[in-house]
């Protein structure tokens, strides 16, 4: 089937298109939604311009589709950039969705809307397995921004590599109560490797702290 895999960077999003080329799927382009504001309810903001290299050592066309990020709009844009992708010959759409109902069902009803037919492999998957299932199939990651209570922040800027990190992580998740696999909001991230990529991408910035539970890293330049 040919199909159109929404991409954010972000590891989920990378890990649903793995899983679609290990599935057969004919992966024709990658769709990346660009929210002008950070109160996106469906979309990242952080590092998301930066999909452009991640796509580039993948080798798959990738499609930047503009949106405001306002709550309503948005939708409206999902929408178009739906209809846009499929005059492309999808009939198919991979998505990264995990734990979120309003993502999901949304995505679900605009492909619908559209005559796409909607994949969504991580739904509802185990999130601290999840999490270091992502080391064991050779994925690494960038945690560009965090803002839970009780997150392990001198993190935030570096890369997860091992399953010591994401034990870390899952441990803190279980003391304090956020999402291990950041499905809330907690955090985000940008994957540096993934068996897709022909080579390894290695980041520069600098770690902001913007309050005692919010950090961010901001990538300056990609290697």
């Amino acid at each position: 089937m040919r199909v159109v895999s929404m991409f954010s960077g972000g590891k989920d999003s990378t890990y649903a298109l793995h899983w679609a080329v290990e599935k057969g799927f004919d992966v024709c382009c990658l769709l990346t939604l660009l929210p002008a504001s950070d109160e996106s309810w469906m979309f990242q903001k952080s590092s998301v311009n930066f999909a452009t290299y991640q796509a580039a050592v993948m080798g798959i066309p990738l499609i930047s589709w503009r949106t405001s990020g306002a709550k309503n709009e948005e939708l409206k844009d999902l929408e178009e950039a739906l209809l846009y992708v499929k005059e492309k010959g999808v009939s198919g759409v991979i998505t990264g969705a995990l734990l979120s109902d309003y993502q999901r069902l949304n995505i679900n009803l605009i492909a619908l809307k559209a005559g796409l037919k909607v994949y969504s492999p991580l739904w509802r998957k185990d999130q601290s397995r999840y999490m270091f299932d992502l080391i064991r199939h050779g994925f690494t990651f960038v945690i560009t921004s965090a803002s839970a209570y009780g997150f392990p922040f001198h993190l935030v800027g570096k890369e997860v590599v091992s399953e010591e990190q994401v034990e870390e992580i899952v441990e803190a998740a279980l003391t304090y109560g956020f999402n291990p696999a950041f499905e809330g909001g907690e955090a985000e991230t940008f994957v540096t490797f993934a068996p897709l990529f022909s080579r390894k991408l290695r980041l520069e910035g600098r770690t902001v702290k913007e309050g005692e539970f919010r950090w961010r890293y901001d990538i300056s330049r990609i290697l």
